[in-house]
């Protein structure tokens, strides 16, 4: 087996376990502390990475680099790949629509660079069988045989450029639409006093469901500022598809209603939820009162 030198950009929540599944494979992780804030610094500590300090001399020293970012910024930290001169292997596993995988692809392979597709389902991959990465592209297997040892599980599933981004869209729109669906029912509950005869109405259909939804939309708020842009992805996907892009440009906006709650630590109450998606709605309609007025 070769050894690599794979690195991280950037390790978060999810990056830093993709980056110890790479370990367990027997690889050497690096990552970029150049800007980065104090807890992914304390992360990549925790976790024994190695600090290139700048992205520049980690496109020097890698032969692969991994870019787990937030869905806007994917295009931006592949440029600065490409600006950096980098030669090696790039595996996009953001969530974005293949079209935009593609075309980030394209750049850098007309610079020089080898591009595999990936698309992760799942939460940070601590436990095996319960994150799984899908790849796509002519060098797939290398990527593959980075995570070998898991817990990090792969799939190949062919040599076309944004299939498993293709993937990761159509299992978000259902997973993370969903959620937002729930966000929104519950809101307009809240909103027309009938929150608490839906719920009962839900128990008598599911008895399980009533606290399952609570739970849900209580524990999406810490990702929602990440979801929102993911959201905006997967109505590209199904636009490029052509089907109607709405369902998932609304579920982009309940997520960015839910943004504030980012990186707070304990999970925020049901109430406290609703009244962050009405607060919004309340400032939209008084806006456009000032303005008809």
């Amino acid at each position: 087996m070769t050894i690599e030198k794979i690195g991280i950009l950037h390790p978060g929540a999810m990056g830093i376990s993709v980056a110890a599944a790479a370990q367990n494979s027997g690889h050497t992780v690096y990552w970029a502390s150049a800007g980065r804030s104090p807890h992914t610094q304390a992360r990549a500590e925790q976790h024994y990475l190695v600090d290139g300090q700048s992205l520049a001399a980690l496109c020097h020293t890698c032969t692969i680099l991994i870019s787990v970012c937030p869905p806007h910024a994917a295009e931006e930290v592949a440029q600065q790949v490409l600006a950096h001169r980098f030669t090696g292997l790039f595996l996009d596993a953001n969530a974005i629509a293949p079209q935009r995988t593609r075309r980030i692809g394209e750049m850098l392979v007309a610079g020089g660079v080898s591009f595999v597709d990936g698309g992760i389902i799942g939460g940070p991959a601590w436990q095996p069988n319960s994150t799984w990465l899908y790849l796509s592209g002519p060098e797939a297997e290398r990527v593959a045989g980075c995570f070998a040892n898991g817990p990090l599980e792969t799939q190949i599933i062919g040599e076309e450029i944004g299939k498993a981004s293709a993937l990761k869209m159509c299992y978000a729109a259902y997973s993370k639409g969903t959620s937002a669906l729930l966000a929104a029912i519950l809101g307009t509950a809240e909103s027309l006093a009938v929150r608490s005869e839906l719920m009962q109405q839900w128990q008598r259909d599911d008895p399980t469901f009533p606290a399952q939804t609570e739970n849900r939309v209580r524990r999406v708020t810490a990702k929602a500022w990440r979801f929102a842009g993911e959201m905006e992805e997967i109505a590209a996907t199904f636009a490029a598809a052509g089907l109607p892009d709405g369902f998932h440009l609304a579920a982009a906006e309940i997520y960015t209603r839910l943004a504030d709650f980012k990186e707070q630590e304990e999970v925020p109450a049901l109430t406290t939820v609703l009244a962050a998606l009405l607060h919004h709605s309340q400032n939209n309609q008084t806006s456009e009162r000032k303005v008809t007025g």
